[in-house]
């Protein structure tokens, strides 16, 4: 009985995976500690919501991050790759508010601290679901560090954080304009704006001086905005309009008086170098309106309608508004013309509603001070972004950054920790709340509404979850981490508030690298949506074809920074190379007995073929350790497959076969372990790809090496003693000798099974002795029976084909290949079939009424058959003639 007998003859993935996953997660094995005898390495997930759903950017993201931590392991380090999820407040809010609605159910009728207990349960009953979906992807992380960003230790780290800030003076509270998104009913940073092209329009007004001297002529795209006008502007060096300047002209529709101020802000080449001034609505003119002390009248409300201070507009939406203002000023004449406009649109980064700019009073983090040293990390080295071009978007956003606000009007989320005095009016922040007003000594106080800001909390990952602000263990030995794998679009979002929360809380860089990919596209090269229905569920493919086939695909041609197609004929790829790798294993162990022993293999019967295979994946796995360390995952992946495939199965198992048939081979054991002991470390190259085969090939194979699992076995160093640069030439020299012979057997229509003889002409020793060796896989795999050498020509027939090699010829006598009079038989008949077809296309194409008629693309074709039956004819001649001579 083999061993092949206690493996099943296919792979099944939906069986091994629950496994082998369970086997790993029981024996510990994604387990790291700090261990002085270890370097570390650490990459901290990027958490998924508590709302998400595993989607194909997860699935890169996250199958990337284990090929990292799974070599890291590998190569001996103390590897920690931590998890955790993100509470999400805008989206989970918005998923739990939906929920009620379906109940009749409001926030406000359940009350904060109601909704909040429901919000809880929904995170319990909702929360884990992306965890067990990440695990079916195989992902080894450890998993019983799971941090959540509103756990305890995170909540304080933040409220840490938070007053730290505050009492730096980097925190303050302030009248400010934010984007306000009217669906969400909060502020949303800068970062959370998702700029889009809308068709819009220019609203082209007339603004009639007071003194009735004249008018000044504006555009708007947002004429509903107009009502609450305090100004108009112009530039203090436009001498068109100098002589205006503090003058007043009356407001249209409304009729009150706004002022004519000079502000360097306005652009004098741009339309009419007039612009009206709403210091409630934009956040320029908001500047603006400080500089010159404007009123800041606010027309709308909460939800995007119009309140009070739009008069009769008043509880219209926004753009119902607009339409009756726009019509209102036609008809008053004070609209001189529209002009249609394409322009970049706000929109929140959750929902895709339109932005409205809106001042109130919200908290600030103030960020160049903590944006100058994080500039100055990645300017000098300390964090690099992989591709290094990705650090333009870092630098742009950086030096171009405003104040970040970072107060949300939500329940769900960490509570702002500052606390007002009603009496007086002063505001306390600390980590509990005030028994009474340090300054009045009232005990009327009452905490802050609103919650902070989900990326706030989120910036403080790298080190929270490793116990800051508490000195732990594990922040001492893992901090700063090792890699950061995120995609493109969050490198203002997150990438960059961890780099600067990084340094002010810890003194350090949080990463010394960040690895950034791209986005799958689907295979139009757009992206996926719900929107388009392009979207593609990866749990769908783990079912129907395991998740390292999709591993495969999304590792297949990746490239840092680059964006990808998805194609299902890469996932089919991966399925066939594992169906490969399995049937090559079964090989192996159909010629391994069960009581098999390797301690009797002596290195010094290691034949040509064993040492030419053993110094490629000696090579392949220095090059394929080099490329895993500059994140070139796609190269790696493609020498493992290449090597695999072509050079271990198609190649030496082909070749080492007549060893292993010959059962007095005197290196037939030597054969079986260096078939075993390949396979078994390409294995352990291919294992952070494709993790549930490779363990289970590994654990099948007979073991040439004492470990219980891939997981934990040593990563394949290049070693001298596997080196064989002369053998890798020669097998080189054979293969190259081989495929010219298949071609010309191809060329010839001669059947793999005909044997046939040649004659090698060749002047050196070596290369003789190498092919009169080689004649056992000669035979098997070129289909040779008999070699003769020669040192030169002389002695060749004339008709004899040539296969030309590096190195020398092999010549094949015409009638070792063919029946000659059959082929002559042959060809006499091809040429006839040739020449009916010529005559055929010859007539169409001299026939006038064919080629007047005829559409050009079909002429073109018979053209291109013309052509192609001429070179024919002409190769059934030389063929021919060859034969006749």
């Amino acid at each position: 009985m083999t061993r092949a007998d206690q493996v099943s003859k296919t792979f099944d993935p939906s069986e091994a995976e629950k496994r082998i996953y369970a086997d790993w997660t029981e024996k510990g094995y994604f387990r790291a500690v700090p261990d002085p005898n270890k370097k570390p390495f650490c990459i901290v997930m990027p958490p998924p919501n508590i709302t998400g759903q595993l989607h194909m950017g997860h699935a890169l993201d996250n199958t990337l991050q284990d090929i990292l931590t799974r070599l890291k392991r590998m190569q001996g380090y103390s590897a920690l790759w931590l998890p955790g999820t993100d509470h999400a407040a805008i989206a989970t809010e918005a998923k739990i508010v939906e929920s009620m609605k379906k109940e009749g159910l409001t926030k406000e009728a359940l009350g904060r601290d109601g909704f909040m207990e429901r919000a809880w349960k929904w995170r319990e009953e909702y929360g884990s679901r992306i965890v067990e979906q990440l695990k079916r992807l195989g992902s080894s992380c450890d998993w019983e560090r799971e941090r959540f960003t509103m756990d305890e230790g995170l909540s304080n780290a933040v409220t840490e954080v938070f007053i730290r800030y505050y009492n730096e003076g980097l925190i303050y509270r302030g009248e400010r304009i934010v984007n306000w998104c009217p669906h969400c009913l909060t502020s949303i940073s800068d970062a959370e704006v998702e700029y889009e092209e809308q068709a819009g329009s220019f609203w082209h007004l007339r603004y009639p001086l007071v003194d009735g001297s004249g008018e000044l002529i504006l555009a708007t795209t947002r004429p509903e905005t107009l009502l609450g006008d305090t100004a108009v502007a112009v530039h203090p060096e436009d001498a068109r309009y100098a002589h205006l300047i503090g003058k007043s002209v009356l407001l249209p529709i409304v009729g009150r008086e706004i002022p004519i101020i000079a502000d360097e802000y306005v652009e004098r080449d741009f339309g009419t170098g007039v612009v009206k001034i709403t210091p409630a609505h934009d956040p320029n003119d908001f500047e603006v309106g400080l500089r010159h002390q404007l009123p800041v009248i606010n027309v709308m409300t909460e939800d995007g309608h119009m309140n009070e201070n739009a008069g009769s507009y008043e509880g219209l939406d926004r753009y119902e508004a607009r339409a009756k203002i726009v019509e209102a000023l036609s008809n008053e004449g004070y609209l001189v013309r529209i002009e249609p406009h394409s322009h970049n649109v706000g929109t929140c980064y959750r929902c895709g509603t339109v932005v409205e700019p809106r001042v109130s009073f919200q908290w600030f983090v103030r960020m160049k001070p903590l944006a100058e040293p994080a500039i100055r990390a990645v300017r000098e080295g300390e964090t690099k972004f992989v591709p290094e071009r990705f650090d333009k978007t870092y630098f742009n956003w950086m030096e171009n950054i405003r104040d970040w606000c970072i107060s949300r009007q939500l329940w769900w989320g960490h509570r702002i920790p500052a606390y007002y005095c009603r009496d007086c009016g002063e505001i306390h922040v600390g980590a509990t709340a005030p028994t009474s007003c340090a300054k009045c000594g009232g005990g009327n106080l009452y905490q802050d509404e609103d919650t902070l800001d989900t990326w706030f909390s989120s910036a403080l990952w790298p080190f929270s979850t490793l116990g800051w602000p508490d000195k732990t263990e594990d922040l001492a030995y893992f901090y700063p981490t090792s890699v950061l794998v995120t995609a493109y679009d969050i490198i203002f979002f997150w990438v960059a508030r961890m780099i600067f929360s990084g340094i002010a809380c810890m003194d350090e860089t949080p990463f010394s690298h960040v690895l950034i990919h791209g986005i799958i596209r689907d295979s139009q090269g757009r992206k996926m949506s719900k929107s388009l229905g392009n979207g593609v569920d990866p749990l769908l493919l783990i079912d129907k074809y395991g998740a390292d086939a999709l591993r495969y695909a999304l590792v297949t041609g990746n490239a840092p920074g680059n964006d990808q197609r998805f194609q299902e004929d890469k996932i089919e790829a991966g399925r066939n190379f594992s169906n490969k790798i399995w049937n090559a294993m079964r090989f192996v162990l159909m010629n391994c007995e069960d009581d098999l022993s390797f301690a009797d293999v002596d290195p010094g019967k290691y034949t040509v073929e064993d040492k030419w295979i053993l110094s490629r994946l000696n090579r392949v796995a220095g090059e394929v350790t080099v490329n895993l360390e500059k994140f070139e995952f796609g190269v790696a992946l493609a020498k493992i497959y290449s090597f695999l495939w072509e050079e271990y199965c198609d190649w030496y198992i082909e070749i080492v076969k007549a060893r292993l048939y010959d059962a007095n081979s005197p290196s037939r054991l030597e054969a079986k372990f260096v078939l075993t002991d390949v396979l078994s470390k390409a294995m352990q190259l291919l294992h952070p790809f494709m993790p549930f085969l490779t363990e289970e090939v590994f654990r099948s194979l007979p073991r040439t090496e004492d470990v219980a699992s891939i997981m934990v076995s040593a990563w394949p160093a290049p070693s001298d003693d596997r080196d064989f640069p002369e053998q890798e030439r020669q097998v080189s020299m054979l293969m190259d000798a081989i495929r010219a012979v298949r071609n010309v057997r191809v060329n010839m229509g001669v059947p793999p099974s005909k044997k046939a003889a040649a004659i090698l002409v060749t002047s050196s020793d070596e290369t003789e002795r190498l092919f009169l060796d080689g004649q056992a896989f000669l035979d098997r795999l070129a289909g040779i029976n008999h070699i003769q050498t020669e040192t030169s020509r002389d002695q060749i027939p004339a008709t004899a084909v040539v296969a030309v090699f590096a190195g020398g010829e092999l010549f094949f006598p015409l009638g070792e290949l063919i029946d000659i009079e059959k082929e002559r038989d042959r060809l006499d008949k091809e040429k006839q079939n040739l020449e009916r077809e010529i005559e055929r296309v010859r007539s169409k194409l001299s026939n006038e009424e064919f080629v007047g008629r005829a559409p050009a693309k079909v002429i073109d074709a018979e053209r291109e058959k013309a052509d192609k039956y001429a070179a024919m004819y002409a190769g059934i001649l030389e063929r021919i003639r060859l034969l006749d001579a």
